[in-house]
């Protein structure tokens, strides 16, 4: 039925064209913006979507920013700290050429003095934006990652850089929780025939050896003191003949830090070794005994034929199952005064014992040498303090609460020009290498790991941004071909609502 009133024709014609126009229209602002989705209209979910891994690509673009500070402040730290380490191997060059006795011990000081105030002016100037990580103990934190939970909660994440501490600050000792019972101090006494002695002076100790027995002319007794061995053979069967000739023996061996006197059968052996203990052995050929004192104390009945004397130097014995903890610092008070080392972040006793000697060598006390061992039994760190002239008194203590001594502590007071501080200033110069040593290396760690760190949130940049470009960006090719068809299908649309507008003027002609 056809109709002047109602033209289905035209309106089917004029919402097809309708539709067809959306379609270009949408088409046409795919290709002028690049997006296929460009506002929460066109797909609410993706848009969602993208928008929030938009913002995190701009948060990872500041984690990027911050990453690279991160790694500029270390690279000047591990710089520092490897410069360091070569001027303290020059400074070795010194020392080492100070142990000679033909050479010129004050021009070679004024050296040394030049190189620490050379590495006092490296640890000051090392730093960048201002912050120093060769001063100081507490860690740096640099920004290192974005973390999106499942349920859309964010966290940061930090790489954790610590300080390298390569000051000569001695530190401040603590008034927090008594620490005392960490540390053990045994004064090396200088110990007599009764056990008896001075404590902490410069005197010997002394073995005693009673010979006893039935002696036979012909008989050969021997005496191992230090690893060198000493013999006597016996021309009578007197026992006071055989202690005579094996001290006399002892005497002309030249055993280093080791005399011998004798009274009656008593052998009295003298060790004045500072640091070492030695182990001292009889035999023989014949009957004859050796009772042999322990360390001091009048030998039992028993016969004994190994002994050791103790090494004069008295020790301060750390403990080997308490822990170190930052700020703990430890005590000698040595005549009335006071030398202390306060721990830094993650060190042990034996860093504890190490700074302590360095501090109490730095000091330059005279008549004072200081070892550090480790004890072959406990495993205890043992610092070895001797004393050359008159009798002194020597305590300890611990404290927590402080602030850490510098990791070159008394390196600015290291003596070339006599031989102690020779011997001190080279065993010291070791310890003060390894610690550069391996603040570089904690350095060279952590700017790799930010290295690392950096190049994946590179990489993680660009997979967002492609994955947001996934989801929202336009097909071009397909946009380019859709535009062409519905640029088609526009022209076929208006033709065909000029078809479907002359419908009526058909009617009208049935009238004629």
């Amino acid at each position: 039925m056809s109709s002047i009133l109602t033209n289905n024709s035209a309106m089917v014609a004029l919402q097809t064209l309708k539709s067809i126009n959306m379609d270009l229209a949408k088409t046409q602002s795919m290709i002028s913006t690049g997006k296929e989705v460009g506002s929460a209209r066109d797909n609410s979910a993706v848009w969602a979507i993208s928008k929030v891994m938009e913002s995190d690509v701009k948060g990872f673009k500041a984690i990027s920013e911050s990453l690279s500070l991160g790694s500029s402040s270390v690279a000047v730290a591990r710089n520092g700290a490897e410069t360091v380490t070569d001027l303290l191997n020059d400074m070795k060059e010194k020392i080492v050429a100070a142990q000679g006795e033909n050479v010129d011990r004050t021009k070679l000081q004024a050296d040394v003095d030049a190189i620490a105030d050379q590495i006092s002016s490296v640890v000051g100037a090392a730093q960048f934006n201002g912050l120093n990580m060769l001063n100081g103990t507490e860690s740096v934190n640099v920004l290192s990652s974005l973390d999106r939970a499942s349920d859309g909660t964010v966290s940061s994440a930090n790489i954790t850089v610590a300080r390298q501490d390569l000051s000569f600050d001695g530190g401040v000792y603590g008034t927090g929780a008594d620490l005392s019972a960490n540390i053990t101090t045994t004064l090396g006494a200088n110990l007599a025939a009764d056990g008896t002695g001075d404590a902490f002076s410069n005197g010997a100790n002394v073995l005693e050896a009673t010979v006893a027995g039935t002696l036979t002319a012909g008989e050969t007794y021997n005496f191992q003191i230090a690893g060198e061995t000493v013999s006597f053979t016996t021309t009578t069967t007197a026992v006071n003949d055989l202690a005579s000739g094996l001290t006399a023996a002892i005497n002309a061996a030249g055993i280093e830090d080791i005399s011998a006197t004798v009274a009656g059968a008593v052998i009295s052996i003298n060790s004045t070794s500072q640091f070492d203990a030695v182990e001292v052995n009889t035999s023989g050929t014949g009957s004859g005994t050796f009772a042999l004192e322990a360390n001091g104390a009048t030998a039992a009945a028993a016969t004994t034929n190994t002994q050791t004397i103790n090494a004069r130097a008295s020790e301060l014995a750390f403990s080997t199952t308490a822990g170190v903890n930052e700020g703990d610092g430890y005590r000698a008070t040595i005549g009335g005064v006071s030398y202390d080392y306060v721990a830094g972040p993650n060190e042990t006793f034996e860093d504890v014992a190490r700074g302590l000697k360095t501090v109490i060598d730095g000091a330059g006390i005279e008549n004072i040498e200081t070892r550090v061992r480790q004890d072959a039994t406990t495993g205890a760190w043992v610092l070895q303090i001797d004393n050359d002239g008159a009798a002194q008194t020597l305590t300890d203590a611990g404290a927590a609460g402080g602030t850490a001594t510098g990791g070159l502590v008394g390196l600015d007071n290291l003596d070339v020009t006599s031989d102690e501080g020779v011997a001190a200033a080279l065993a010291n110069i070791e310890t003060y290498i390894d610690t550069t040593i391996d603040a570089a290396a904690e350095f060279g760690s952590s700017q790799g790991r930010i290295d690392t760190q950096a190049e994946f949130i590179s990489n993680l940049t660009d997979s967002l941004k492609s994955g947001i470009g996934a989801l929202v960006d336009a097909d071009m090719e397909e946009a380019s071909a859709r535009l062409q068809a519905l640029q088609v299908q526009q022209q076929l649309g208006v033709q065909s609502l000029s078809i479907a507008n002359q419908a009526p003027q058909t009617i009208l002609s049935l009238f004629r």
